[in-house]
Order: C-alpha cells, then structure tokens, then sequence
C-alpha cells in the first residue's frame, strides 16, 4: 500500500506546483496589463494638460478668441477646438482603435505598445477641451471618484466565481443603443436625454469594467510564447483604459463643475 499512496502524494505535491506557477503567471500577466494601462492614462493626462496649456493664454492682448466662459484662446486653440481640425482630433482615437483591433495579431510587441502609448496621447489631446468646460478641481476630484470606483469594480470582475458572459452580452445590446441615442441628441440637443444617457452610461462601464477583467483574466494561458503574452496585455490594457475612460467621461457630466 505504501507505493500507491507515495505516488498519490507525488502527483498532488505536481499538481500543487503546477498550480502556483499558473497562479504565479497569471499575476504577472495582469500586473502587466494594469501598468499598461496605468501608463497610458498618464500620457493621456500629460497630453491633455500640455495641449490646454499651449491652446489657452492669460494674457488678453495674444489671445486669438474669447469663449463665453472667459477663457482666451491662442492660435492652436482656435484650430484644435474651432476649425474642421478638431474633427480631426475627435475622430484620431477611434482610428487608432481599429487599427490595434485589426492589426495587432501582425505587430511586434514594441510597435504594439508603440502604438497603445500613440493612441493614449492623441486621446489626451481629444480630451483636452473638458478644461475648458469643467474646472481643474471638479475634474482632478471625478478622476479620483473614477479611480476608486474603476479598482472596486475591476477587483470584484478579478475575484468573482460568478461567470459574467451573459452580462457582457446585455451590457453590448447597452451599449450599441447608448451610441445611437448619443447620435441622435446631437441633433435633438434635449437636457433630458444627455442626462439619461450620462445615467446609462455610467452603469453600462461600470459592468463592462467587471466584465473585461473577467474576460482578460480568462485569456491568460500559460503556454504562450511572450510575443502572444505581450500582445494579449497590449489588448487587455486598452480594454480596462478605453472602460475607465469612458467611465471617467460620463461621471464628470454628473459631478463636474461648469466653468
């Protein structure tokens, strides 16, 4: 009986190592993916603020335009938020998107991240009009409640047994409706009807948030040569930031105040 039992326990004493080198891996690969994203979000912060502070002057004798809030505006900030350039600003990101959707799969893991770090400084000079519109307090304070609210959120998607699948199917279907009613309000412009999609939207993130981290976890698989690994971190990093970005963005319409 003793060599039936010594190779029971040597198979349970293999499965227990091969189990913590999973674990192990697993963590790695989502620390990866949070620093990723973490970094991305600062090179979207520094690029938002720099391009403010290159669009809007103090001084009211080289000020190009006034803007009913008060705030001057240079040259650039006249083409980034007053020309068919700021068309172009708008629509930049989403370029960027398609192209890391479509193309990764045939990057390098170095233009991959090349391009992931390109696409979060274009997003920072998209967002750079919401200083001129909410103060610097009220947005500092929305990314701070988005943090903390994103970390929560993302935590309980990471340790959850519960299989989310069904709820990103209902959060997609939210999702597509929440961009066709954005289409129409901007001919209807109704207060009613941004609030309500201000409202929905918070909520659609919040669950895609838990969502994604799921989805992202459940990608890893430790058989994966570091090219895979390094592009599947690459993807999961732009999902959890484009999540905590549209998050942001719709909180601040709730929390931000007006200049």
């Amino acid at each position: 009986m003793a060599e039936p039992i010594r190779n029971y326990n040597a198979r349970v004493a293999t499965a227990g190592r091969a189990d913590a080198a999973i674990d192990e891996g697993l963590r790695a690969y989502m620390i990866r993916v949070y620093n990723l994203m973490a970094i991305g979000l600062a090179i979207t912060g520094l690029a938002a603020l720099g391009t403010v502070m290159l669009a809007t002057t103090g001084d009211a004798s080289s000020a190009a335009a006034v803007l009913p809030n008060g705030k001057m505006l240079t040259n650039l900030g006249v083409a980034l938020y007053g020309s068919p350039l700021r068309w172009v600003v708008m629509l930049a990101p989403l370029a960027f998107v398609f192209l890391l959707s479509f193309r990764v799969h045939k990057m390098s893991v170095s233009a991959a991240q090349t391009t992931f770090w390109a696409f979060a400084a274009v997003m920072g000079l998209s967002l750079s009009s919401i200083f001129l519109v909410y103060t610097s307090a009220s947005i500092v304070q929305t990314f701070f409640i988005t943090a903390t609210a994103f970390g929560a959120l993302s935590l309980w998607g990471y340790t959850t047994k519960r299989d989310l699948t069904g709820m990103g199917t209902f959060l997609f279907m939210g999702l597509i409706g929440l961009i066709v009613a954005m289409v129409v309000n901007i001919f209807l412009a109704s207060p009613a009807i941004q609030f309500a999609i201000s409202a929905i939207g918070v909520l659609i993130f919040a669950g895609l948030t838990a969502y994604d981290t799921q989805k992202i976890k459940e990608m890893y698989f430790e058989g994966d040569d570091v090219m895979v690994a390094g592009r599947k971190a690459i993807m999961g990093a732009l999902t959890l930031y484009l999540d905590f970005i549209n998050l942001f963005t719709f909180l601040l319409q709730f929390l931000g105040n007006r200049e």
